[in-house]
């Protein structure tokens, strides 16, 4: 008996072999490549760029450092001319070591022409290497002011915007008290007491100082802590 044929299907008896030759060898369509097109759209100019990164936060710190402990009591000494004592100098020591243990090192430094002020220095600067890099400016009515009841903060405020520049971050002003706890009270909003060579540590944000001060305004400082011997 002869085998039976295979059951036809509609698409292989209409589907025609072609051979080798008559496959065409190039495709009858094209692809076209504009490059210039995709890089426009792509594309992202510099001041787009530049609107689009994070501004940048300049962190602006001020040290109140009051100064070290004095010679009290000789009544043949000025009060402007009055030395520091032994337990002074050692306590000065300490804090230049401890400023550059935290790395609260100013750029600038501030300080009333008292001598015993100009003498807390001078340790300072022998005991951290950083601190003799620092520029030093002598402000005569720093003593004066610090007496006289609720200019102090004001006045370091107008002497640090005045004879620093906005390229400086830490800055330190030197003197005494009343003036000096007064005026880091008023500026972090917070009853601070410092006792000779304590120092308070502030920070405020701002481009230039007079913005860190307009913008943080009295109260607005952050208060980092008390540095003492």
């Amino acid at each position: 008996m002869a085998a039976a044929a295979p059951p036809s299907c509609c698409c292989c008896s209409t589907f025609t072999r072609r051979s080798p030759q008559s496959i065409p060898t190039r495709p009858n369509f094209r692809f076209r490549f504009r490059p210039t097109s995709i890089a426009r759209s792509v594309s992202i100019s510099a001041a787009d760029a530049a609107a689009d990164e994070p501004a940048v936060v300049l962190r602006r710190r001020l040290i109140l450092l009051r100064h070290a402990e004095s010679v009290f009591g000789d009544r043949f000494i000025k009060d402007h001319d009055r030395p520091l004592s032994e337990s002074g100098k050692s306590d000065a020591i300490t804090i230049a070591h401890k400023l550059e243990q935290l790395g609260w090192i100013p750029q600038l430094i501030l300080s009333s022409d008292a001598t015993r002020t100009k003498e807390t220095l001078e340790i300072l600067r022998e005991n951290a290497i950083g601190l003799r890099d620092a520029t030093v400016q002598f402000v005569p009515s720093f003593y004066s002011v610090a007496a006289m009841d609720g200019l102090t903060a004001e006045h370091l405020q107008k002497a640090v915007c005045e004879l620093s520049d906005d390229q400086i971050l830490t800055i330190m002003c030197m003197g005494h008290n009343r003036g000096w706890e007064e005026a880091a009270s008023m500026l972090c909003g917070n009853t601070v007491e410092l006792k000779t060579c304590n120092a308070a540590l502030l920070e405020a944000s701002g481009k230039s100082w007079t913005e860190a001060f307009s913008s943080a305004g009295l109260g607005g400082w952050k208060l980092h802590g008390i540095l003492k011997p």
